[in-house]
Parts: structure tokens; C-alpha cells; sequence
């Protein structure tokens, strides 16, 4: 069994596992971060951006003042933003048999696998999973299709360029594979490929191993996955929360019995408490409209944001924000808010029960009927009409490098009245922000992750004790800023197997066993010999069968009678019968009673020596040697063929025949 690490990056796995003769793709996360190496795409002309001072180097050997351009004394590349994809030469694509989908954020990177690979296996995710992660593939092609770069920067990648290069872009993993937004059209043939499943529905894959999904309780449909044979189980954890949100709860006793545990997708804030960042999301919001200022929230368009507009509606009248305006905007902001209406049955149990009431599982249908949310594609068209102040904005992308957001960035940027609010984890607010230096804006950090923490991981593996675990290297150490804190890593025993981007592991893990199915005329046929009270023992000979990874035993075909011949054939030429099976031999020689035997048949002179495995007899008048070990028999005798069956039949008064 071995396990490719294809993404190094904690919450957007790629991982492939092999495990018998079937090879598994287990989630395709896109590392988007790497956009945040790029400059922002306006919305409309930016007088600002365009008058950023080109990049020369110091020595002025190198100038790249057409692809890279300063701001507030850091590099951005001018050019259509790219993503560092999963690594595609560790193993040829087209070799996978499926792919199984934890989370809508896991999936980003599906048509870069799927499409011009020579995949034509099969992906299997639940319909929350396919129809959220629909949306955020269209809402990414939309913000990158509405705003092209009419250049494409391509030296910066040069190898001993980027060498040479200051800051983050030094730094950055494997440039010349990055690549860029994929189209709608790949999106669509992408999703053409999945099949949808539910909780705990098993699904076979070859007859070789079933695969379930499992709830994760992180967001609506998101799955933890078994993959098991008859005698071999595997979990893969990804993105699960204990946390009561709005998603089924996770299922953790299916997790049990696990030969190997597979583990990704931690908390990014291991001590941000996310009940009271969302107590700080709200104070600061209502702190900043009362004095008068906007407040911008960066977001994805799932997710969160349901929680935040739920917290939202508990908070607005008490905080006398009734007037305040909240804008939703997103070209899939509608179909967003409806499908969270509609996913009833993945939602947790006080949710569904609402949908019987009749009501609304979240309240955000509320806050639409009264006008106090309000939603839009974009910023053109109604929203401009409509639009006052002051104001909530939720709004993508997180990375504030496409988007909407960056017509705000822009907008309110000059005024300290105004705030912008982090709530989404996956990007380091500081880099986010950097080419909108200066700013005046109020930053505050309010990173929402519900996913697993340490002590919660520790203490759910206690539970389900797994034989083996396998996790991100990062995961064993505590992180570089907090050296000292050892409860910020995974501390097992025995350790857990760390991989890191690029890896290969032979997982510790060997198949013994193998299920057989037997025919029923050849299970009539078997007669059971009882070698010891209760236990019996029957011999087989029989043809092993073998398709689609089952497994029959059948009997041995008779051969078919000879034609008959004009001719006498003479008796040698005729086929030999065919000898049945010798019986096989069970059970220990007993020394004392073998002694007494011999002594019967006239042996007395008998010297007894110990070994480590048994015993050995020298019969001294007969020059022989018995050795009698765990394992067999052995009769040494020279020239002397009567005694040596003579002693080979006592023997077998011993044994057991079969």
C-alpha cells in the first residue's frame, strides 16, 4: 500500500493511495494563496495600480519593469493571476480509478486532474459537495473573465531569475507549473464525472475495495471517507468539526477499527476560539457602522457566511442596526442562499426540523423578506441604483486580488472610519492587504475555522485508536512562530508517519488475508476430520477462480473421455490414473510414549539429547537418529531400509491423518 503526497498545503489536500491493484485519488485542493504574489484586478481603471513604478534590480542587470511592479516596497506580478496546482509528474493521471471529494473547498483543482490528462475514471461526491462546488468554480471563472490582462508575465518564472527576485516571489514553490483560471466550459465536463453519494452508502470500486463517505460535520455535505476490503480498512480524515454549526454532526464511530488513519485538513487558528471571534465580528462591525463608517467583509460565498448572517440576525436589533444596509454581492450570491435552503437533509437535527414546520432551516430567508439583506450579482446594474451608506458588504475573493472586493479596497480604502473584517483562514490578512499600502481602513483579524484543533484530534484518536496514522509533516511539530507550544502538534505513540509535498510512503501495513468464496458442490464433497474436541479439519483440492477481484474455489474439472479408436493401442500409451491427494500428517510425537514404543519393538539403548526446537534419539546399537522438532520429523539411517520404515510407521501411530 503507498500513499502519493501530490499538495502540500494543510486544508487543500491531494493525496493518492494505492491499495490493492485500485488507485484512489483522495481530494484535489487548489492553492490559491499563490495569487497573492499578483496585483489586484479592478473593476474599473485604476489611476493608482497603473502608476506602480516597475521592478528593476538593484545592480539594473535585471529589468522587469513590464511584468513586475513595486508597491509600498514589496514585488507584485502584472498578470492574470495563477495557482499552484497539485504536483501532476509524481505519477501518471490517467492511472487513477477515482476520485473521492471531502469538501467543496477540496475539489477547486478537479478540472486540472480531469481534463487533457487522460483521466476516465469516475469522482464521487455528495450533492452539497457538487452543487457548492459548482458555484465556487463559476463564481472563480467569472471574476477572472470579466477583468483579462491583455499581458501575460512569463520571465519572472525563469529559474535563475526568480532566484534573484526580492520577498515572497524568491520563495515560491514550483513557478513554472502555475497555471492559469481554468474555463466553464472544463468546469462542466470536469463535474460531468461525478457521481453523487450518501452518507454511509457503500460503493464498489472493482470488487477489490468499497468506499463510504462519512459526515464530517464542517460544512453542508462534506464527508470523511472509508475505504476497506474484507480484511483491510482505511480512513481518510479531512476538514471535520465537532462543533455544533450548521452541518450534520460528524460521525466518529464509523472511524473505528482503522488499520490505517489518513489525516488532513486541521484548523489553520489553532487558538482562535471561533465563538468568540464571532463575538469580535460582531462588536466591531457595530462599533464601526455607529460611527458612521463601512464595513467590509471578504468572503467565500458558502460557508461562513451563513453562520455570520445567522449571528448577524441574533445581534442586529440589539445592537440597533435595524437600518443598516447588508449587501450580499456575488455572481452566485442568489443561487447560494437558495441551495442552503434546500439541503435540508444534510443539515444538523434543529435545522431539518424547522423545514417541517413549516420555516426557513436559516434565518437569512428572514433577513431578505425584510430588506435587510439584500443580494446582487455584481456591482453594476441595481446595486449601484440601491446602494447606500453607511453599510455591510460581504463580498469575495478573501485574497482581495479579484472580486468585487477590490472596487471596495479601492473605494473605502482613504478612510479611517471604515473597517474591513477577516474572517476566512486560508490567507495571511497582512499579504492581502499589501498592495493597498498605505491603507486608512480599520484591519481586524477574525479568523473563523471550525475545523478539528490539536486537543480535539488527540482526543478523538484516543477514541477510535487507529493502528497507524498518517499526517502532514507540519502537524508533528509545533508551529515556527510558537516553538514552545507542544500542544499545537499531533504527539501519538507510536508516532504518526509524516509526509510533506512530493512524498512517496510505503504505508506499514500488510495484506495477510484475502476472502474466498467456495462452490457449494465442492463444499458437499469435503469430509471434516476432528483433530482435537470441536476443531475439524478438511482438505481441498480444488481450481481457483478469479474476476473482478472475487475470488471462487471450484472443482477440478474431470479430464474428458478419450475418443474411441479403431486402432489397439498398446497398454503403455494409455493415461495414467490420476493419483489423489497424500494425505496430510497432524499432531506432536509425544517423547515418553515414543520411548515406551520403541522399547515395545525391542530398542532400548536410547540416548535422549535436547535441542532448542525439540528433542534428538540416538538409537546407539543401530547407528540411527531420530529428531523429533516442532516443525517435523527427521529418520537418519544408513543402508538400512527395513528399520527406517519400521520406525517411520511408529512414528505415524502419533499423527493424525487427514
Amino acid at each position: 500500500m503507498k500513499l502519493y503526497c501530490l499538495s502540500g498545503h494543510p486544508t487543500l489536500p491531494c493525496n493518492v493511495l494505492k491499495f490493492k491493484s485500485t488507485t484512489i485519488m483522495l481530494d484535489c485542493g487548489l492553492d490559491t494563496t499563490s495569487v497573492l504574489n499578483f496585483l489586484p484586478l479592478p473593476l474599473v481603471h485604476s489611476p493608482r495600480l497603473s502608476k506602480l513604478p516597475g521592478w528593476v534590480s538593484k545592480d539594473g542587470t535585471i529589468n522587469l519593469e513590464k511584468e513586475l511592479k513595486e508597491c509600498a516596497g514589496r514585488v507584485f506580478v502584472d498578470s492574470q493571476p495563477e495557482f499552484c496546482l497539485p504536483e501532476r509528474e509524481l505519477l501518471d493521471l490517467s492511472t487513477i480509478d477515482v476520485i473521492l471529494i471531502s469538501n467543496y473547498h477540496c475539489m477547486m483543482a478537479l478540472p486540472y486532474i480531469t481534463e487533457n490528462t487522460g483521466f476516465t475514471g469516475t469522482v464521487y461526491a455528495t450533492e452539497p459537495t457538487l452543487q457548492i462546488g459548482r458555484l465556487l468554480m463559476e463564481e472563480l471563472v467569472n471574476f477572472m473573465e470579466r477583468v483579462p490582462k491583455p499581458q501575460s508575465a512569463t520571465c519572472w518564472k525563469n529559474k535563475e531569475i526568480q532566484r534573484l527576485l526580492p520577498g515572497a516571489l524568491k520563495d515560491a514553490v514550483e513557478v513554472w507549473t502555475w497555471k492559469k483560471c481554468y474555463t466553464m466550459q472544463e468546469v462542466n465536463s470536469a463535474l460531468s464525472k461525478v457521481q453523487l453519494v450518501g452518507y454511509s452508502q457503500k460503493v464498489e470500486l472493482f470488487g477489490a475495495v468499497q468506499v463510504s463517505p462519512l459526515s464530517s460535520g464542517y460544512s453542508l455535505g462534506s464527508s470523511n471517507w472509508i475505504i476497506q476490503s474484507h480484511h483491510e480498512k482505511v480512513s481518510y480524515v479531512s476538514g471535520s468539526s465537532l462543533l455544533t454549526t450548521h452541518p450534520q454532526p460528524m460521525d466518529q464511530s464509523s472511524l473505528k477499527n482503522s488499520d490505517v488513519l489518513i489525516l488532513t485538513g486541521l484548523t489553520q487558528m489553532p487558538t482562535a476560539n471561533p465563538d468568540g471571534m464571532l463575538g469580535e465580528f460582531c462588536s466591531n462591525l457595530a462599533m464601526t457602522i455607529r460611527a458612521g463608517g463601512n464595513v467590509l467583509v471578504p468572503c467565500y460565498s458558502s460557508g461562513v457566511i451563513y453562520d455570520l448572517l445567522e449571528c448577524l440576525y441574533q445581534f442586529i436589533d440589539s445592537a440597533n442596526l435595524g437600518t443598516t444596509p447588508f449587501y450580499f454581492i456575488s455572481p452566485v450570491a442568489n443561487s447560494s442562499l437558495e441551495f442552503s435552503q434546500i439541503f435540508a437533509e444534510w443539515l444538523c437535527h434543529n435545522k431539518q426540523s424547522k423545514v417541517y414546520l413549516p420555516e426557513p432551516p436559516f434565518p437569512h430567508a428572514e433577513l431578505i423578506q425584510t430588506n435587510k439583506l439584500k443580494h446582487y450579482p455584481s456591482i453594476h446594474g441595481d446595486f449601484s441604483n440601491e446602494f447606500r451608506q453607511p453599510c455591510v458588504v460581504f463580498t469575495g475573493h478573501p485574497s482581495l486580488r479579484f472580486g468585487d472586493v477590490v472596487h471596495f479596497m479601492e473605494l473605502w480604502g482613504k478612510s479611517s472610519l471604515n473597517t474591513i473584517i477577516f474572517t476566512e483562514p486560508d490567507f495571511n490578512y497582512l499579504d492581502a492587504l499589501a498592495p493597498y499600502q498605505p491603507l486608512s481602513m480599520k484591519c481586524i483579524y477574525c479568523p473563523i475555522d471550525t475545523r478539528l484543533n490539536f486537543h480535539q484530534v488527540s482526543k478523538l484518536l484516543k477514541e477510535i485508536q487507529p493502528l497507524h496514522v498518517v499526517c502532514l509533516e507540519q502537524y508533528t511539530q509545533p508551529p515556527v512562530s510558537q516553538s514552545h507550544r507542544s500542544d499545537l502538534m499531533l504527539e501519538l505513540q507510536p508516532p504518526p508517519m509524516p509526509y510533506r509535498r512530493c512524498s512517496v510512503l510505503n504505508l506499514p501495513f500488510k495484506r495477510r488475508y484475502e476472502r474466498v468464496y467456495i462452490m457449494p458442490e465442492l463444499a458437499n464433497s469435503l469430509v471434516p476430520c476432528e483433530v482435537k474436541p470441536g476443531v475439524s479439519v478438511a482438505t481441498v483440492s480444488a481450481v481457483i477462480h478469479s474476476k473482478d477481484n472475487k475470488h471462487t474455489l471450484q472443482s477440478v474439472p474431470k479430464p474428458p473421455p478419450a475418443p474411441p479408436s479403431k486402432k489397439r493401442k498398446r497398454v503403455l500409451e494409455e493415461p495414467p490414473a490420476s493419483q489423489g491427494p497424500k494425505a496430510l500428517l497432524s499432531g506432536a510425537v509425544p517423547l515418553e510414549g515414543f520411548l515406551a514404543t520403541l522399547q515395545k519393538h525391542g530398542i532400548t539403548e536410547v540416548k535422549v539429547e535436547e535441542t532448542p526446537e525439540g528433542h534428538i534419539l540416538h538409537l546407539q546399537e543401530q547407528d540411527t537418529l531420530i529428531q523429533l522438532d516442532e516443525e517435523g520429523t527427521h529418520i537418519v539411517c544408513d543402508n538400512n531400509e527395513p528399520l527406517r520404515t519400521t520406525l517411520r510407521d511408529l512414528v505415524l501411530r502419533f499423527l493424525l491423518k487427514l
